[in-house]
């Protein structure tokens, strides 16, 4: 499809979720004229808290915001993995995350990410209430021939479609009927964030049989936490999922109890967790490039579902239209990873007695002999730097260190 220098280009972005306002200000921020596609009819988050770790926060540096995300970091001091008895497996600090991977990690609410991200787009660039279906792919072809995307109020054509439609994404049905599509990861989650009044305690994730419990503060005052469990597909509580909170972790280690006893039945989120176990044979097709769990959901045990989305969307902004080239860039991070988390899935979700002694054994043995073991997992993660400034300037292959919102090249 030709295009003048006098005609931006444009680009639709079907969901406006995380990753498809981050691709949205990235395009934006390009030179691109851009409308994004919301079914909801607001931008208001389905879910809780985020943890961006210094891979996002780098590409969020991309579009100007990281400094002010980072700004929100909770996670202060000392935390890590613990024992259903509150018996520590492994510590970790922030300092030491920090210095490893070149910045903090940053919890945060949803909703305080999706305004800062909207923020950044013009005002009329948001359509909520506003489904779109790919009508047709378009061609990068000799005919050059428009993307299609169909919505209540009429057709748009698109010199690019980015679909962050999620894990059920319908264009990615589209391009790739043959696909077998998500498949259910084993487990279901819960998630909360509310105010736990006195409560005090170091960050932490713990494991049990089958079972595990997150719970971390965050800096506007409030505990968020998450639990997960082994159990059948669609299952719901007999009564509220508050009560079914308190049957599963109700005798666990402090502050567990302190949060259940905070939390009422309709502060409770209750989520199956899927993710595509065969990956895509690309993450594009004609002029539609898929992003975040629409191209590769992936079980949230490494806590990198919406950082991948936003490298996604930092990444595809530097490509443009050049979507093979974002294919090559992302398909094979973003499978390794997802191997990876459904990895961790299995040894933190295990049930067998035996199976879980063992691991916890180890773990503990191994923190105390390797105090940076567990922050080791994240090597080749969290210390991804953008393709694009402020950190192209770091060569390919040259360790570099990255500052706050630059990147500067080490002395040999």
């Amino acid at each position: 499809m030709a295009h003048s220098q006098e005609r931006p280009r444009r680009a639709v972005v079907i969901g406006g979720g995380i990753g498809g306002l981050t691709a949205a200000a990235a395009l934006h921020s390009g030179g691109w004229r851009v409308t994004v596609l919301e079914r909801a009819s607001s931008l208001a988050p389905v879910g809780a808290a985020i943890s961006l770790a210094p891979n996002a926060l780098r590409a969020l540096d991309v579009i100007g915001v990281g400094d002010r995300i980072r700004d929100l970091a909770a996670w202060q001091g000392d935390g890590g993995l613990r024992a259903p008895s509150g018996r520590w497996l492994s510590r970790s600090d922030a300092d030491a995350a920090a210095a490893r991977f070149g910045g903090p990690l940053v919890l945060l609410h949803r909703a305080t990410l999706i305004d800062t991200l909207a923020a950044l787009l013009p005002t009329d660039a948001v359509r909520t209430g506003t489904p779109g279906a790919l009508a047709d792919p378009g061609d990068m072809g000799p005919s050059g021939r428009p993307a299609r995307v169909t919505t209540p109020d009429g057709d748009l054509e698109a010199d690019l479609v980015v679909a962050a439609d999620g894990i059920h994404s319908a264009v990615r049905r589209a391009l790739f009927p043959g696909h077998p599509g998500p498949v259910y990861s084993g487990f279901t989650t819960w998630r909360v964030v509310i105010p736990v009044p006195g409560a005090r305690f170091a960050s932490h994730e713990t494991w049990g049989r089958g079972r595990i419990w997150g719970t971390h503060p965050l800096k506007d005052g409030r505990v968020y936490a998450y639990a997960a469990a082994m159990t059948p597909a669609g299952g719901h509580a007999p009564d509220d999922e508050k009560a079914e909170l308190l049957r599963l972790f109700g005798d666990w280690h402090h502050p567990v109890p302190a949060v259940l006893a905070a939390a009422r039945p309709e502060d409770v989120l209750r989520h199956d967790v899927h993710h595509l176990a065969r990956p895509l044979p690309a993450h594009h097709r004609g002029r539609v490039a898929l992003l975040g769990d629409a191209a590769h959901a992936m079980p949230p045990t490494l806590g990198q579902g919406g950082n991948q989305a936003v490298e996604d969307a930092i990444v595809l902004a530097h490509h443009g239209d050049d979507l093979a080239a974002y294919t090559a860039a992302r398909l094979p991070r973003t499978t390794s990873i997802s191997r990876q988390a459904v990895r961790i899935a299995r040894l933190n979700m295990a049930r067998g007695r035996a199976v879980t002694a063992v691991r916890d054994g180890v773990l503990a043995v191994a923190s105390k002999a390797a105090p940076g073991l567990v922050l080791r997992g994240f090597d080749g993660i969290a210390d991804w730097r953008p393709p694009q400034a402020p950190y192209a300037a770091v060569e390919a292959g040259t360790p570099g260190h990255a500052g706050r919102g630059r990147a500067v090249k080490e002395s040999p």
